[in-house]
Order: structure tokens, then sequence, then C-alpha cells
């Protein structure tokens, strides 16, 4: 296997040549979903090439709630099925996959009715427990009293509770396991790419038989030869099946989710927050420094590659907060905020908040199948039911020779317990020059791959400095995300393989200097490419603060649309 998946410039050209000799499978879209097929097509054995527009988690998947759950409230849609299979993948993610990214997360369900909600809740969680297996990854729920719900979440508002459940979900940093799935995938043998745009999907007759790419970084167009194309493209699977000319591409419904940030200091909890809205839930989660708070959950007519959250999103979910809080959130307390949008299988009649959550696996010509749908928590067996899906394709004369999935059992590229881990590199070359806390921050963001970044620092000590204006974000992070994890731009590093942009307070503005220069240094920028990597980025931030000061969908949009994501640009 290529030594832990590292994705350099090396590995980049490479993937290129091995895809235009022709792979067995093509994935079309590097979210968490293309890169579960990469990984899973990959560990059966089949050549694997992935190639994803944008940045690897640059949709849908650098923007969700940050959790790995089975959905409580699709328990009320007497939706079994889902929430059972959610909880599986939830304690394999825990306990084998990736139990330094996924962590165990209390939650608090608070009541506001004295007799008849206790019972009915706590019989709801008793299913979802029961529903996690016999041995289940975190704890069981228990029930609490008000002055106990109010001890152990000091913030809320003591009029509207009568008492309260504790119970367990996870709580993942959505982009980074995305990135590192990926790595995963290219350590099995899988050719991925991003800055890669597919300009045509390409048919022998009604057989679709590969692809034309280009590669946004030399302007070349590649012709990559397929015995099958998955479509892993989240909310533009119907415009890829239109690519392909299916006549009747699948209908997606793009659902916006909005979520804001705000510092730590703002709240007074020791978990996170559930309550159920007049559509959906509301979230409060602590994360690193801060806390996250959504969401929304409505139609997007727009752009699909720049969601914009707006004035009426961000005073709804302050609205809903301080509904539920003491703290009297204000503008000026959101630090960060995000909008993504969820790939919705568009079924009429229903709202946003009604629709499925499961996956929808199809194969509308002979050599495409399109996987669309689904969540985040389910992407394992999703990419499992869509590799399944190519059998025909694969192996025409006789479907059943494609091997069974094994990815159940292939943890990540940097899967182990932190704190194990930190025991065992103790005393390690570079790890005199990082703090304590420091060292047990990385070691949940990195894993076993930590030792890349421990050899950037043993040669040069000073990138353990903290980076000015970074929220505790090391020199070093950013080297390392150009050197191993394919970050190409400034934004790929301060907006997915950081949190900066989220937690700095600024949008990362003062950072994006150094991260230019510290880039730079990496990738070969001259001074006129560091100043423009730094500009865009400025812009990209100024264009979304004035977004999410606009009323509605149209004005956030139009506003937004102004800054184009370079490799995507119109």
């Amino acid at each position: 296997m290529t030594t832990k998946g590292r994705l350099d410039a090396a590995y980049r050209a490479e993937s290129w040549q091995r895809m235009r000799a022709g792979v067995d499978v093509l994935v079309v879209g590097g979210g968490v979903t293309g890169a579960g097929v990469a990984l899973d097509a990959a560990v059966r054995g089949l050549s694997v090439g992935l190639v994803e527009q944008r940045d690897f988690a640059a949709g849908t998947s650098s923007r969700s709630s940050k959790l790995v759950h089975g959905g409580l409230r699709y328990l009320e849609q007497l939706n079994f099925g889902l929430v059972r299979e959610a909880l599986r993948e939830r304690a394999l993610l825990l306990d084998r996959l990736a139990p330094h990214l996924v962590t165990p997360l209390p939650f608090l369900y608070p009541l506001a009715h004295k007799v008849w909600e206790r019972p009915y809740v706590g019989a709801g969680l008793t299913l979802y427990d029961t529903l996690g297996g016999l041995q289940p990854s975190v704890p069981r729920h228990s029930h609490l009293t008000k002055s106990a719900a109010l001890k152990a979440f000091p913030s809320l508002r003591p009029e509207i509770i009568a008492g309260a459940i504790r119970y367990h979900d996870a709580q993942v940093d959505d982009a980074r396991h995305t990135l590192e799935l990926a790595r995963t995938a290219a350590a099995h043998g899988a050719s991925l790419v991003s800055a890669a745009r597919v300009t045509e999907i390409v048919r022998d007759g009604d057989r679709v038989v590969g692809a034309k790419v280009t590669d946004a970084m030399t302007g070349e167009s590649h012709d990559i030869p397929a015995k099958v194309v998955v479509n892993a493209t989240g909310v533009w699977a119907g415009l890829t099946e239109q690519l392909a000319g299916v006549d009747q591409p699948i209908r997606m419904r793009p659902s916006k989710g909005v979520h804001i940030v705000v510092p730590k200091d703002r709240i007074d909890a020791s978990l996170a927050l559930i309550t159920k809205t007049a559509t959906s839930v509301l979230f409060i989660l602590p994360w690193g420094r801060s806390w996250v708070i959504g969401t929304t959950d409505t139609t997007w007519h727009h752009d699909l590659s720049h969601p914009s959250a707006t004035h009426q999103d961000l005073h709804y979910l302050l609205d809903m907060a301080n509904a539920a809080l003491t703290s009297d959130l204000t503008e000026s307390d959101v630090i960060g905020l995000y909008a993504g949008l969820r790939p919705l299988v568009d079924t009429e009649g229903l709202s946003e908040s009604e629709i499925s959550r499961e996956h929808t696996v199809r194969r509308p010509l002979p050599g495409l199948v399109t996987i669309a749908g689904g969540k985040y928590t389910t992407y394992r067996v999703m990419a499992e039911d869509t590799v399944d899906a190519c059998a025909p394709d694969l192996f025409p004369d006789d479907p059943a020779q494609l091997p069974g999935s094994t990815t159940s059992e292939v943890p990540l590229v940097g899967a182990c317990e932190p704190a194990d881990y930190l025991v065992e590199i103790a005393g390690s070359p570079g790890t005199e020059n990082i703090s304590p806390e420091h060292l047990d921050r990385l070691a949940h963001r990195y894993g076993r791959l930590l030792p890349e970044l421990l050899l950037h620092v043993d040669d040069e000590p000073e990138l353990a400095k903290e980076v000015p204006g970074g929220a505790g974000t090391l020199a070093v992070e950013i080297v390392h995300a150009a050197t191993h994890e394919g970050a190409l731009h400034v934004d790929d590093v301060l907006t997915r393989r950081t949190r900066l942009y989220l937690e700095a307070g600024d949008r990362g503005l003062v950072a994006a200097r150094h991260a230019s220069h510290l880039m730079g240094d990496v990738l070969g920028w001259d001074d006129a490419t560091r100043d423009a990597e730094v500009t865009r980025y400025q812009m990209r931030v100024a264009a979304e603060l004035e977004a999410q000061a606009a009323p509605d969908d149209d004005a956030a949009a139009a506003i937004r649309e102004r800054v184009q994501d370079p490799r995507i640009a119109r």
C-alpha cells in the first residue's frame, strides 16, 4: 500500500497517469459518499479513480451538524430500519473505524410536561438504546430531575423544563473524517484527484464507458476509460445524470441547513442540548472552543456550489436558541456561520423535514450507477450498496464474481484511541516542542498520522508555534495540509483542514496571510500567487458576511455568487 495515503503532488501526477490507463470504477464526487465508494471498491481489489471538481468535503460533507447519530426523530416517523442501521454504523465508527475522530457526546433532552412526557420520551430512548445493540458503545439514557438538569446545563431556562433525560450520541469532525477516508482509499491503491471537473460522461451507444475530465490546475483535459462510472455528486446527482444523457434524471431537492457558531463562554453547560421545534429539532453542540447551533431545513433554488445563510436564517437560530437559553445571544456573539445542502431525493407532497433520509442507488444506464440521498452516519452502507450495484458492469458474465464488502473491518489510516497512542509515542522526536494540551488536541485530529506532523516539527521547531489569529492552530497543521492532505488553496486549509474559519472570530482573515506563506513554501508559490490567494479569501469572507445580512435567499445568493471557487469559476 502507498504509505498512509499521502496526497501530495507526486501522488496526484501518478493518479492522473493511472486513471488515463483506465480503471474499473471511476467515482465522480469527493464527499464522504464518494470517498467511501472509492475505499469500498479498492479493498475489494478493483482499480479505482475518483475525481472531485473542488476539494475533498468541499460541499455537504464539511457543513453538517458534526454528528454521528441514529436520528431520534426518525423513531417518531417509525423508520426503525434507518435508526438501527445508523446506530450500527455509529458503533463501528466509535469502536473500530475512527475512534480518534468520532467521540461519544452526552445530550440533554428537556421535558416540558410533568406527567405524560417522561414515560413517552423515555420509552423512545429505551428503544433507541435497544436498537444500538446488546453492548452499546455509549451509555444508556438516564432520567434527571429539574434541579439535576439545571446543574448539568445552567444556561437552560428553568421556566421551560419540568425535568430532563440524558442520553448519548456521537460527534465527528466531518471534514477531517472525509479527508482521512480519502487518504485511506489512497492507501489501498485508489487514485484520487481534486480540482478535476468532469466535462463529459462518455458513452458508446447506450453504455457509459468513461469520462472526460479537466484538471483545473493545468487546464489539461484527460480521457478516463472506466467499466463503470459512479455518480456520487450529492445535490448535483441529477445534473450529473443529465451530463450522461439520462432521459429522466433523478430529481433532487437541495435542502439548506444553516448553523451558527458562538464562543464557549456564552453558554454554561457540560453537555449538548436537543429540543424540538415546529418543523424539526434544534441542536446546541459543544465544538472545540465554541458552540455550534443549528439547524434550518428549507428548499434552496440557487447556485449549488455556494449555499448562503441569510439574516432571516441567523435570527431564526438566535430566536430558537434564546427561547431555550438564558444567554440572550445576539448577532455580535456569532463568530462563525455556515450553510450546507442536504442531498434529498425529491418526494412529491412532502416537506424537507418529512423526506426520508434513506439512500437511493440506481443504474439509469449500463455503466452508470448513481447514489443519492442518505445521511452522513450511514456513508459506509451507502458505499457498499453502490459498489454492489456495479457488479453487472464489472462482471457482465457473472456478477456474483464481485467480492463482498469488508469495509466494516477496515479502520481509517489514523484510527487509534488517542490517550493510548499518546503514551505509545511519548518522547518521540518533535513531541518536546509541543505542549501536552496541543498534543492531546492533535491526537484527536490526526490519530496515528500524528508522527507526520512531528517529523515536520523535529526538522523545523518553529512550526510548533500557534498561527497568529489561528484560534490555537499550529503552523505545522497548515504545512501538513499542503504536504500530505492535498490542500491546494488557502481556503482548503482554513475552512476544512482546520477549524479556523469557524472559531477564529474573524473567519480566519488574520491567519490567511500566514497560511499563504506557509503553504507557499511547500507548493512553490511566488509572491503574486500568495497575494492572490489572500485576496481571494478576503473576497470570499466579505461576500459571505454581506450575504449574511441579506433578507432572503435571492439576495444572499446574488451576493455570494460574485466570488466563485477558482476551480469551478465560470
